[in-house]
């Protein structure tokens, strides 16, 4: 399955540092060397420094696999929940360069569950952040079957069908510090889950923010939130939980995004080779039309393994395209099928405008035909030059980081949300910025990807609109802000109430080069 990966600025430098999440020994796993997570801050030239051992987020010992940011205490600063098989571990950010487990205390152990994705949303707003986490199916080294021939390199991961469910978890912010699991009563911990990837929008743009679930091998979740603490399970009737010809597919990457332009969240899920990565067109009705044909994208992804996907603008022309990672999860599948490799390429697919999509991954360098076996993808602007970066985290070999030096030449803008009445990072408002006349609508989300958590800052490219006519900003409080003269071309920070405030954003000069090596080399399951 692999492991996430997560930017999150923990210093409020205005650069955003990197999290990687790592696995642990097991029972039937010995790794060659011990595991941990690592924390890399970013030094604002192109470098990036290993501050694991002051921070305090190694996990060592804990089985992890994804990773969710949010600053759920309103303090200002980000903190970390890391998901894991056996437990999960929530690290509070001391604000100090430091982070303290307070998972116990806190109450969201998530004890005896492989949780995989999380997310953080505020579904009751009341202006503090709530926890969605998935979890997968019961599995352990006791009920450990032989899946695959009785021969030797033959043995496969068992489909996950042979397996118990488990819930997918909702947790309450208390305001203490402390949160309340609700997932029964508020509906979301009802139907046995198969959970791999989450993300938190309102897809039916009434102000309140869902819940969509990728599961594998299962029926894919849609929670349509009731504005009263429960939720309405519409995941048959919306049409996202099968595929068009009814089949329960190998979901596991998932995010959302307009890509039409029609002011409405789509919704992408990636599968396993021999399956469609879907794209579900929102229809506005509390429905979704199964897009993957016409939009462009069909099969030419059919050999491949989706594990991450993530919306992003890269070229800055305005309109959301599609970042799919890859890698099959046995590393011995062409002993099954000689035409399906265990290392894929990265794919692109560029939207042309209204939802139709043309693969161009070929284009865009070498990096993007290197086969790698992907797992977690998360994106951020970590050099704050305006066009979105790209990190992987790939299985047993070194992450990837990805630096985007062309999408700026078109116009951009980066709105970075601080909320007052609102939860501070602002998660759940919506922007709506008016160019020359052009409207575009984006969400400030929760989840997204694959066990990964991206930049939190809403990024619009602009083409070439020299600036734009206004920014609306709708908060989680109700607040409405309408903004004018925003400067382009420019990160900046607004303040729930108080409109643009002043904040640094230190751009990397392009002249220096990347660097993410790892503190050990992954080995994780």
């Amino acid at each position: 399955m692999g492991t996430g990966v997560g930017w999150i600025d923990y210093d409020q430098d205005g650069l955003m540092d990197l999290f990687f999440v790592q696995s642990a020994a097991t029972d039937i796993y010995k790794p060659p060397h011990p595991l941990r997570c690592a924390l890399y801050h970013n030094n604002g030239d192109g470098t990036f420094t290993d501050v694991t051992a002051k921070t305090g987020v190694a996990g060592e010992g804990h089985y992890g696999q994804g990773v969710a940011v949010a600053d759920y205490d309103n303090d200002g600063y980000p903190d970390l929940y890391v998901t894991g098989y056996g437990r999960a571990i929530l690290y509070h950010n001391n604000g100090d360069g430091t982070f303290t487990d307070v998972t116990v205390k806190a109450g969201v152990v998530d004890e005896g569950n492989w949780s995989t994705s999380a997310g953080w949303f505020d579904y009751d707003k009341d202006g503090w952040l709530d926890l969605v986490v998935t979890n997968y199916i019961d599995w352990s080294p006791q009920n450990n079957m032989w899946c695959g021939e009785h021969r030797p390199g033959y043995r496969s991961y068992c489909h996950p069908g042979n397996y118990k469910g488990q819930k997918t978890k909702l947790y309450h912010n208390n305001h203490d510090g402390t949160f309340t699991d609700v997932s029964d009563a508020s509906g979301v911990g009802k139907p046995e889950s198969k959970g791999m990837g989450v993300v938190l929008a309102d897809f039916n743009n009434d102000g309140w923010p869902d819940i969509a679930v990728a599961n594998d091998s299962w029926p894919n979740f849609l929670f349509l939130n009731k504005h009263d603490g429960t939720f309405q399970d519409v995941s048959f009737v919306s049409g996202i939980a099968a595929s068009e010809d009814g089949r329960y597919e190998a979901g596991m990457g998932i995010d959302a995004a307009d890509v039409s332009g029609d002011g409405f969240q789509d919704i992408y899920i990636t599968h396993l080779d021999f399956e469609l990565n879907r794209l579900y067109h929102n229809n506005h009705d509390g429905t979704f039309t199964d897009d993957t044909f016409r939009s462009g994208i069909g099969n030419k992804a059919i050999l491949l393994s989706g594990v991450s996907a993530k919306f992003l603008d890269y070229d800055n022309d305005g309109w959301p395209d599609i970042l799919q990672l890859n890698g099959a999860m046995l590393d011995n599948i062409q002993l099954y099928h000689g035409e399906v490799a265990y290392k894929e390429p990265l794919l692109m697919f560029r939207n042309l405008g209204k939802g139709i999509f043309d693969k161009v991954s070929d284009s865009l360098g070498p990096d993007f035909l290197r086969p790698i076996a992907g797992r977690g993808l998360a994106t951020a602007d970590y050099d704050n030059d305006g066009d979105i970066d790209i990190v992987t985290n790939n299985r047993g070999e070194y992450p990837s980081l990805l630096r985007n030096d062309g999408g700026n030449a078109n116009h951009w803008l980066e709105i970075l949300l601080i909320g007052t009445k609102s939860n501070r990072d602002g998660i759940g408002a919506s922007l709506k910025l008016t160019a020359e006349g052009v409207s575009h609508v984006e969400q400030s989300k929760g989840g997204m990807s694959y066990m990964s958590a991206s930049d939190p800052r809403i990024h619009f490219g602009l083409g070439k609109h020299s600036k734009i006519d206004s920014l609306e900003i709708t908060w989680p409080s109700g607040q409405i802000d309408r903004l004018t003269n925003v400067p382009i071309d420019k990160i900046n920070a607004v303040k729930e109430g108080a409109g643009i405030v002043a904040k640094n954003f230190p751009k990397i000069p392009s002249t220096q080069p990347a660097s993410s090596q790892p503190a050990s080399k992954p080995a994780s399951k």
